[in-house]
């Protein structure tokens, strides 16, 4: 565990990290820092004009803007329950803030009992092991989809999937196999504990998932399904430039935001502002963002 210094992101109340309960959950949303991205990612589907505005709406420059990387820390029962591990030192270096903003909590790492992988990409499993190759959460239980298990793990990977996946399908690599003794194996429906269920959000990899909890109105752990409150509501036939199964994860996006203002599901966004939670409102033909 560092005692280095982190830097929070804005909104962060004085007297810690967003709390929330829900039902038989108590969510504390923590931080990882910040990841920045370019314009070309973010939405390359957008012309000039429309970059410049949602760019400004982000806060960004001229062609990239940061994002927030909210991770849920779920209480239940006995289990103190991670979804998806940051990045450590593997990714950005203004990421991997997650080991100082649990100690900032008064949370040893060692009292982890289970880490859920989203999907993994090296900003949601990149904080599995340190650098000298242990474990962060050394008493922790794992879960990961047996779709994106099969896709990154592929011993082919350099001629199944394209070139430009390579780098990835190798950090997953890395991550998945730090932890292969004590990976369970998951898939739509399945629960990782009482109330808390596997929902297939796939696209933005082929074995994303998110987590479902069941309460007053449920909530949804979302990953990166929708990958930004800003430029996704507004913008639902926009690629982003990280989706694997770009057509695939296009419709998984659509079908999730009409689901969550149909049923006035609260949704808990990976790269939101922080902390992310809130729910979605029918805007003309878009969506808009309600925090709460």
């Amino acid at each position: 565990m560092t005692s280095e210094k982190t830097t929070l992101p804005r909104g962060v109340p004085a007297d810690g990290f967003h709390k929330l309960k829900h039902g038989s959950f108590d969510v504390s949303v923590l931080s990882d820092g910040f990841i920045t991205l370019p314009s070309s990612i973010l939405m390359p589907d957008a012309d000039a004009e429309e970059v410049e505005r949602v760019l400004g709406l982000l806060g960004g420059t001229h062609d990239s803007s940061a994002l927030q990387t909210n991770i849920p820390l779920v209480r239940h029962g006995d289990d103190l329950i991670l979804v998806d591990s940051g990045a450590g030192t593997n990714f950005q270096p203004t990421d991997g803030k997650l080991a100082a903003n649990l100690a900032s909590i008064g949370v040893d790492p060692a009292s982890i009992t289970k880490v859920v992988f989203t999907h993994a990409h090296p900003d949601h499993s990149g904080g599995t092991t340190l650098p000298d190759g242990s474990l962060l959460f050394p008493n922790a239980q794992y879960y990961v989809s047996e779709a994106e298990w099969s896709f990154w793990t592929d011993p082919s990977y350099e001629t199944s999937i394209p070139e430009a996946l390579h780098a990835f399908a190798r950090g997953s690599q890395r991550d998945l196999f730090a932890v292969r003794d004590r990976l369970t194996l998951v898939k739509p429906g399945d629960e990782i504990v009482s109330g808390m269920n596997v929902v297939s959000t796939r696209g933005h990899t082929p074995g994303h998932i998110s987590l479902e909890l069941a309460g007053n109105g449920n909530l949804l752990i979302a990953g990166d399904v929708i990958p930004n409150e800003i430029v996704s509501f507004g913008n639902t036939k926009w690629h982003f430039g990280f989706d694997t199964e770009q057509e695939i994860a296009l419709a998984s996006r659509a079908a999730l935001l009409d689901k969550a203002a149909n049923e006035k599901l609260r949704i808990l966004g990976y790269h939101w502002s922080y902390p992310g939670v809130g729910y979605v409102e029918r805007d003309g033909t878009g969506y808009r963002f309600v925090a709460g």
